[in-house]
């Protein structure tokens, strides 16, 4: 019997095991969501609105049991797991309250009598998600793809089972129909049939850049639509006239979300040569101050990396970097203590082939990169393979919106503030960041036939 078990990074003690789905049992709870999806795709969009309302309700009422789940799973700081939790009910309520409206029918004036577009559900939506926000990056595909009338095949992360059931429970909780929402517990070796089965009629993917071009391989072989969201290398642009303290605080703090495991966490940060002893300097003393330690602690600022070997994968590309030139401003070692903890990290003299300069480093590891000006700035920023989140930091507004808008090669380009997703805004890449977008408006519709409609 393959099983599937939860590893508590902070302790590294065995959670819990979960039985892995056996195919046949995947192939049955495929078949019996095909059949759901006949019957939902017909419930009307107020009642889902009800039903998506109470999934917000239960998320709230129960926030702090969800959240201690994402800590001692994958390590999550508990006040980041109560605001991810909120922040998913967040983006139930979005949804119930817009859908109606994103899906109205398109009237277009051609010389028919009548010529307009339709959005209707396509079926079964597999998604394949990551554990660094357990719930989040479900709910966001979830609540628009079950508001649009599709069902929802949820394939997580295997270090985070238990916070996969707890997604399958509020939905249950809520009153969804038991298969319009279900989890397979499998491992990444099933994931290429789930695909093949013809039921599935997209996938998702929120992951590294390796996972989606195979699920993206696959998916095409079948040909069947996938979304990609994947990993990234943000760069956030320090100006001469930025505001100091205001750019150190934004940047420490973005650098740390999550212990510096999400995409659209600051990575690279590219400082124009005339800031760089102020900012430098600022920077690592700001991001020394910051604590590492139990996630439960409420003073603990970074918590453990969600696997001991993505720590030692990250302290590789830290070393690598150092051996090859690269200079070691703080950390950069692993601790003597239990659990997979990685404490704050710089490098600086990054070049061009080191792992701090080209590769995406997923843990609390900032990349300072010195640039001459904001040409070469620019420059440096787009000489990256990904294209996910950036930032610019100038108090010349101007300056920076020009720079957002038409220099940087990204999905997304925020000034004087952190990258961050929003409901009401969308969210996803270019490059080998991925393609398609979640959230908003656009999000909704990735999932759905856009049909014509023409009558004479």
């Amino acid at each position: 019997m393959l099983v599937i078990i939860s590893i508590n990074p902070t302790t590294g003690e065995k959670v819990k095991e979960y039985k892995e789905f056996t195919r046949e049992e995947v192939s049955e709870i495929l078949k019996k969501s095909n059949a759901e999806f006949k019957k939902w795709r017909k419930v009307a969009i107020s009642e889902r609105k009800k039903l998506m309302l109470k999934a917000a309700k239960i998320l709230r009422e129960n926030k702090d049991a969800y959240a201690k789940m994402l800590t001692v799973e994958m390590g999550k700081i508990f006040r980041d797991a109560v605001a991810e939790v909120e922040k998913c009910a967040w983006v139930c309520e979005y949804y119930a309250e817009n859908a109606e409206a994103f899906l109205q029918p398109e009237v277009v004036k051609t010389e028919a009598t009548k010529s307009f577009v339709v959005f209707q559900p396509i079926g079964v939506i597999l998604a394949v998600m990551p554990w660094n926000f357990p719930y989040w990056q479900v709910f966001r595909f979830a609540a628009p793809a079950l508001m649009a009338g599709n069902v929802g095949i949820l394939k997580h992360a295997s270090n985070v089972p238990g916070s996969a059931l707890i997604i399958e429970e509020v939905f249950r909780k809520a009153g969804f129909p038991e298969y319009a929402f279900k989890t397979l517990l499998i491992g990444s070796k099933q994931v290429a049939a789930v695909i093949e089965n013809d039921v599935v009629k997209a996938v998702t993917l929120t992951g590294s850049t390796p996972a989606g071009k195979a699920v993206a391989s696959k998916a095409g072989e079948m040909l069947k639509k996938t979304v990609l969201e994947l990993g990234g290398s943000d760069p956030y642009i320090i100006l001469e006239d930025a505001d100091n303290e205001e750019a150190v605080m934004t940047c420490v703090n973005s650098r740390l979300i999550n212990a510096g495991q999400s995409c659209i966490a600051a990575k690279r940060f590219i400082v124009v040569e005339a800031k760089k002893e102020d900012f430098v300097k600022g920077f690592v003393e700001y991001m020394g101050s910051m604590k590492m330690g139990d996630p439960f602690d409420p003073s603990t600022n970074v918590g453990p990396q969600a696997r001991h070997d993505l720590r030692d994968e990250l302290h590789k590309q830290v070393q690598k970097s150092i051996e090859m030139g690269a200079e070691l401003l703080l950390g950069g070692f692993i601790p003597e203590v239990p659990g997979a903890f990685y404490p704050p990290t710089i490098l600086t003299n990054l070049k061009k082939g080191m792992p701090a300069y080209d590769e995406e480093l997923f843990g609390p590891v900032a990349s300072i990169i010195i640039a001459k000006d904001e040409e070469e700035a620019i420059s440096i920023a787009n000489d990256s393979t990904f294209g996910l989140g950036s930032a610019v930091f100038t108090e010349d507004i101007a300056r920076g919106e020009r720079i957002a808008v038409e220099e940087i090669e990204a999905g997304s380009c925020f000034i004087n503030t952190y990258v961050r997703s929003d409901p009401r805004l969308p969210f996803g890449g270019i490059k080998q960041s991925g393609y398609g977008r979640e959230l908003s408006q656009y999000g909704i519709k990735e999932f759905v036939n856009i049909k014509t409609i023409y009558i004479k």
